[in-house]
């Protein structure tokens, strides 16, 4: 992985990704933070060697390097999923790529079902902790310990002082966020009656089927890290309806604005 990942790099430097401070991950139906970006430079993931290639028809496949909010970022557009058949280690190649070119700090979005049904469709939630429950790590492979250190720390993957400024930011702007616990499972099928239930009594405020790795991963790195959930759906076992994939893109983007919001005010403060 560590030639791979010098082959990558070396590539992205040749197409101008320098020195990028921030590293961003757009996920489902969030797509619209790059029209606030100053964009220098992008790249197709399928033209990135080493990289893999989003499958899933609403990701798109772009790593754009840019300036927002005086800060040079570097945001995907589209993330990788374990079950869409790629390893944990593919899922969370893009993180490592960014550290090298130079973040420091990875900003996260997703979109999640509400398990809390005090949290409603529409709202976000700052993810405080989490629970991973895809069977599986991004750092159990041979050769790890050259990357970082194999037994990553996690009492805290979620910087408390990018959180409390996320809370500050929604204070000011009047945005509703929830905080909570995500969990995180492999998908892609939703989650049954008795599966809501269970992570309910697991301590898990919203579900979906992303995020975790690239949190271990940044942790292992030592980046600071922060997440946010648009929920895009409650998951009331006792009156659940079948899903709409539609509907749920829909609502992300619906309460997308709220979440640029705070990302580009959370940005001006790095």
């Amino acid at each position: 992985m560590i030639k791979d990942i010098a082959e990558t790099v070396d590539y992205l430097h040749g197409k101008g990704f320098e020195n990028p401070e921030i590293g961003i991950i757009l996920g489902t139906g969030l797509g619209q933070l790059v029209n606030e970006i100053e964009i220098l430079k992008e790249a197709s993931y399928n033209h990135i060697p080493n990289f893999p290639t989003a499958t899933v028809e609403f990701h798109k496949g772009k790593l754009i390097y840019g300036i927002l909010e005086g800060k040079k970022v570097i945001v995907m557009q589209g993330r990788f999923h374990f079950y869409e058949g790629y390893s944990l280690q593919d899922v969370t190649y893009p993180v490592r790529i960014m550290e090298k070119l130079g973040i420091k700090t990875l900003l996260v979005s997703n979109a999640a079902g509400a398990i809390n049904l005090n949290f409603k469709k529409g709202e976000l939630m700052l993810i405080e902790d989490h629970i991973n429950l895809q069977g599986n790590s991004p750092l159990a492979f041979k050769g790890v310990e050259h990357l970082g250190e194999r037994f990553a720390d996690m009492s805290a993957p979620y910087d408390a002082d990018i959180n409390l400024k996320f809370k500050s930011i929604a204070k000011a702007n009047d945005i509703k966020l929830h905080e909570g616990v995500y969990a995180s499972v492999v998908g892609p099928q939703l989650e049954t009656r008795a599966e809501y239930r269970m992570l309910k009594i697991l301590g898990a405020d919203a579900v979906g089927m992303s995020t975790v790795p690239e949190i271990i991963v940044a942790n292992h790195l030592k980046l600071k890290v922060a997440a946010v959930s648009v929920l895009t759906d409650e998951c009331d076992p006792d009156n659940l309806k079948p899903v709409n994939i539609t509907e749920i893109i829909g609502m992300a983007e619906k309460a997308e604005p709220d979440m640029i919001t705070l990302f580009k005010e959370l940005i001006k403060t790095l």
